[in-house]
């Protein structure tokens, strides 16, 4: 009898794997996401629109490849970063060039290249960093720390990590370590700086300027001023929104851990804790994105928030493109055909190549690593971008999909290659 239910358990479980890479889905996957604190550049009244544009600001969802780790309150999701002065040592700091003599003016004249300094010197003296530690050991008001959230983000066992904050040993504290090279040195600030406007203006001269060349044509003129006030009308009607997004990282190393765990961690280290300089912000880069959404069938304040948001989702999508450190990974959704959830979203357009990953964990240090397991490239793109269509309730016509390989399964992860 004992032979031959073990005999069906592992003919089940066969049956069970085949499925998965025959295309079934999976309903979850240990794909440890990077966190994520957004905020807000405010630079006086001269904003247009400026009611409905942080309106849709706050109305833009989550980005959803990335964990929620905001930290603050909601009056503090904004901010003027001339408020603050620099000095050539704060621009330094950020990889600024500055001139032989020092500068420390003030004010929104500030040259717009002073504004990674100036968000710095924000994130310093607001103790972001420290904050973003404090929400990731769940920090109580004595001091009191626990590993909740790392265990539930991270899968790992909290009883396990318990013990390793216990441990003397270099061993135990191996899924701490991993904890902080996956979790929380995967921790991010994203501050955006949005600068909105109406197309007319910008419609009205490219129709000047394309009707005085066409006045100079010999043959043709008419028709190619009826286009160029053709192309006045289509453009017009709507807003442009640009956005600069400026990319933070939390600094955390072995020698940051070490000091942690030591020396601030528990109620006993409550006023170092309090007091520490430790926890700093690396600033990483910067990247920029424009987007155009004309008047359709929706309200003025629909079309702010269309162009807001997902000028939102361009920037998101340019930051991975350019930094590698900043990248998602995302797990396969199917096998046959080879599938994820992303998309247009994600700045896909088609023939983007990823990588497969396969995730495993090292048996002598504890620490997760990634194994390159091929190739695929982007077949035809999932457009879920907001607002694009109605979506399907159980996800399986919200993909895009991939080709190029045949011995891939649902959980495995795939990043976007450069």
């Amino acid at each position: 009898m004992r032979h031959l239910i073990g005999l069906l358990i592992i003919f089940l479980f066969s049956i069970s794997i085949n499925a998965q890479k025959k295309g079934k889905t999976i309903e979850e996957v240990k794909n440890r996401r990077s966190s994520l604190h957004t905020m807000l550049v405010q630079t006086g009244n001269k904003f247009l629109k400026k009611e409905l544009v942080i309106a849709a600001y706050d109305k833009a969802p989550f980005p959803d490849k990335y964990n929620n780790h905001y930290v603050g309150t909601a009056e503090e999701k904004a901010f003027n970063p001339f408020d603050y002065t620099v000095t050539n040592e704060d621009r330094l700091a950020v990889g600024i060039k500055v001139a032989a003599e020092d500068d420390t003016t003030s004010g929104e004249n500030k040259k717009v290249k002073d504004l990674p300094a100036l968000i710095a010197k924000h994130l310093k003296e607001k103790s972001v960093a420290k904050q973003l530690v404090a929400k990731w050991f769940n920090r109580q008001p004595d001091g009191s720390f626990n590993i909740n959230l790392i265990s539930e983000r991270g899968f790992y066992n909290a009883t396990d990590l318990d013990a390793s904050l216990a441990a003397k040993t270099v061993r135990g504290r191996a899924s701490l370590a991993d904890a902080g090279e996956e979790l929380i040195k995967n921790t991010f600030v994203v501050v955006n700086k949005m600068f909105f406007l109406k197309n007319e203006p910008f419609a009205k001269a490219t129709q000047i300027a394309a009707i005085a060349a066409a006045q100079k044509l010999p043959i043709g003129s008419a028709a190619a001023i009826q286009a160029a006030n053709l192309a006045y009308e289509k453009a017009k009607d709507g807003y442009s929104v640009w956005t600069t997004s400026f990319l933070y990282q939390l600094a955390w190393n072995d020698s940051i851990q070490s000091v942690f765990y030591n020396d601030l961690y528990g109620v006993k280290n409550k006023d170092a804790f309090d007091k520490t300089d430790l926890f700093t912000m690396k600033y990483i880069g910067k990247t920029k994105a424009t987007s155009l959404v004309l008047f359709g069938k929706g309200t003025e304040q629909e079309t702010i928030e269309l162009a807001v948001i997902r000028n939102i989702d361009n920037v998101y999508a340019r930051l991975q493109k350019n930094y590698e450190v900043f990248k998602t990974k995302t797990p396969l959704f199917t096998s046959d055909p080879i599938t994820a959830k992303i998309g247009k979203k994600e700045g896909l357009e088609g023939g983007e190549k990823f990588e497969v990953l396969e995730q495993g964990l090292d048996s002598k240090t504890g620490l997760t690593y990634y194994k390159r397991k091929g190739v695929i490239t982007v077949e035809e793109v999932h457009d879920n971008r907001y607002n694009a269509g109605e979506e399907d309730e159980n996800g399986e016509n919200n993909v895009t999909t991939f080709k190029g390989g045949k011995k891939f399964y649902p959980g495995m992860l795939i990043r976007q290659m450069k």
